[in-house]
């Protein structure tokens, strides 16, 4: 018997980042059942599976979108043959044009029908468009807070400029895509390069000195690492400063110094 055929508890929604709030709809369930729109992320696509230890399945949004409300909870009944509870959020829509909320869905089915309220953090409401907005503006500690853990992306290593071996400090590029990027500046950050986490100070932004290219770059403190290929993963533990440009590269180079100094402090501050 398939996995699918014995869930009997399941929780509905997009689960962008499974912050607090999500967490609160987790711990009812047996597995997630998760909309897939193929935009920007907290955590984009089946890595949303790695922060939570229930099962997940997913529906793109493209593959349901047209679905009636009764049509999609149909779908649920046949898809999970020994369903009991559905767990919603209170602000939870479904079917074509959102026509179905999670009081309507108590009609539709005979299924337990279990509704969330909303979950606040002191008097912040836990929602995946409150955390983008804090990392646009680079609120990383408030960020992390709803989240219930320290943001994390993903990139591929591609080639720099050169000119930070050769002229300011050696760097790791990334290429990374889907995620919420944070506000342009510089990070206190944690690398992770063949699954060792390494203390580290990234800036991401238009290289406003150099070539005004937009970069996500990250330096390793306090040890050589050699090349780097692949994917590698930073989380964002405090926001330093803003981008700026400067005029010279001994200007830069200085206040590199200083942001290393000032990533050594946050990161020293927030070890476990």
């Amino acid at each position: 018997m398939s996995l699918r055929n014995q869930i009997k508890h399941i929780a509905i929604g997009s689960f962008d980042g499974i912050h607090l709030g999500h967490q609160a709809l987790i711990d009812k369930v047996d597995a997630l059942v998760i909309i897939e729109r193929n935009t920007g992320y907290l955590t984009p696509g089946y890595k949303r599976s790695l922060f939570t230890s229930k099962a997940c399945c997913f529906y793109h949004f493209d593959k349901i979108k047209s679905l009636t409300p009764e049509a999609f909870v149909h779908k649920l009944e046949a898809d999970f043959p020994a369903l009991e509870t559905i767990v919603v959020g209170y602000d939870f829509h479904f079917g074509k044009d959102k026509a179905g909320n999670a009081q309507m869905m108590k009609t539709l089915t005979n299924k337990d029908i279990s509704i969330v309220k909303q979950v606040t953090l002191g008097e912040t409401p836990v929602h995946s468009r409150i955390i983008k907005t804090y990392l646009r503006e680079g609120k990383i500690e408030l960020a992390n807070q709803l989240l219930g853990r320290t943001y994390y992306i993903e990139g591929r290593v591609v080639p720099g400029q050169g000119l930070g071996k050769k002229e300011l400090v050696p760097t790791i590029n990334l290429h990374v895509q889907e995620y919420q990027l944070p506000m342009e500046g510089v990070y206190a950050t944690r690398t992770c390069i063949d699954g060792q986490w390494l203390d580290s100070v990234s800036f991401l932004g238009h290289r406003v000195t150099t070539d005004d290219s937009y970069a996500v770059e990250t330096h390793i403190l306090e040890q050589e690492i050699g090349e780097v290929s692949g994917e590698v993963a930073l989380e964002f533990v405090d926001f330093i400063r803003m981008n700026q440009k400067f005029d010279s590269l001994d200007a830069l180079r200085e206040q590199i110094l200083d942001d290393i100094t000032a990533a050594k402090k946050r990161l020293s501050s927030n070890e476990i």
